[in-house]
């Protein structure tokens, strides 16, 4: 089975790739040839960029079987995809999100049933869009599709919230407060690309997953307090927490309302039912204390490179700052 990665190199598609090449697959990957990830011996490396319009449609001259779409965000590049791609692949697999699922959730357990509703991030709305395109053309018969929604998946990035892990990191690894939002309690589902990579493969080529679309996560959820210790454990610190209602942190910066709101904010948990039913029984066995230690490496490759924004750092400061000045909400 010939499979293209449009990526390949990712937060998730490189564990993928990985799984695949296991699997007999022979892997082909579309990006700009950046990144000094190894490559299993038998992969294909196509360099292009996806902005060149010659470097893409070329890959519609191409036979693949299965084209694995990990880098499009909104209709438009769907849009180019089913000119190039459509009539030409057997499946076509779009990497969307779980933030698409219904804001504020009304269970906190998430079936492919839930209601398909984000009014806070542009980001999943694009995504949404994006999905609801693909459907039309599947019923078309004009592209297979399957669709995918990874929640929070991560390989070499700690985690980010409100700002993004390498910041926190910095925060960290500096005595600086990291402002949780909420009170820490709340559960959040948190994926190893590893332990995702196994189930998504299994439905590369698989007719069951033709038109249809799955989450794939973790079975179960962590308080983010334990993730965000697991961290400050990888980095050999102690951590200094400072607790802020969500409310309030949008407050401070309206920005920050689609990745709280739309999506961090809430505890969830997602039944896998569904893709086990077609790609077969998974279990994700890496814990954030086993994976966000595997992230360190990664991290002490970009960190020299890492320039703190001053303007988003000073504020997380306030407001740890104001906060304690109110005589609560910290803690280790």
């Amino acid at each position: 089975m010939k499979v293209l990665y449009i990526g390949g190199t990712g937060e998730i598609s490189y564990s993928c790739l990985r799984a695949g090449v296991a699997l007999g697959q022979q892997v082909s990957i579309f990006n700009r040839g950046r990144n000094d990830e190894p490559l299993p011996g038998s992969v294909e490396r196509i360099v292009g960029d996806m902005t060149n319009e010659a470097d893409y449609r070329a890959l519609g001259q191409r036979n693949f079987d299965v084209v694995c779409q990990f880098k499009a965000y909104d209709v438009q590049q769907i849009k180019r995809d089913l000119e190039v791609f459509g009539g030409r692949c057997g499946q076509y697999l779009f990497i969307s999100s779980a933030s698409a699922y219904l804001k504020p959730p009304r269970d906190y357990v998430v079936t492919e049933a839930t209601p398909l509703v984000n009014p806070f991030w542009p980001y999943s709305q694009g995504k949404l869009q994006a999905e609801a395109l693909l459907m039309e053309s599947h019923a078309a018969k004009r592209l297979a599709v399957t669709i995918v929604r990874p929640s929070h998946t991560y390989r070499r990035l700690f985690p980010g919230t409100y700002v993004d892990g390498d910041t926190q990191a910095w925060r960290m690894l500096n005595g600086k407060a990291i402002v949780m939002h909420g009170d820490g309690t709340s559960l959040w589902t948190y994926t190893h690309a590893d332990d995702f990579a196994m189930p998504f493969v299994r439905l590369l080529g698989n007719a069951k997953a033709l038109g249809e679309a799955f989450h794939i996560t973790a079975d179960h959820a962590y308080p983010w307090s334990r993730i965000m210790s697991a961290m400050a454990q990888a980095l050999g610190v102690e951590p200094k927490f400072v607790y802020v209602s969500t409310q309030t942190l949008v407050r401070y910066n309206p920005d920050w309302t689609g990745k709280l709101f739309g999506d961090k904010t809430w505890s969830t948990m997602f039944d896998n039912t569904k893709v086990k039913s077609v790609a077969g029984e998974f279990f994700c066995r890496i814990t954030p204390e086993v994976g966000l230690q595997r992230v360190v490496k990664h991290y002490a490759k970009r960190s020299a490179a890492y320039k703190p924004d001053e303007q988003v750092n000073a504020l997380v400061d306030r407001i740890a700052a104001e906060q304690e000045g109110l005589g609560g909400g910290v803690g280790g």
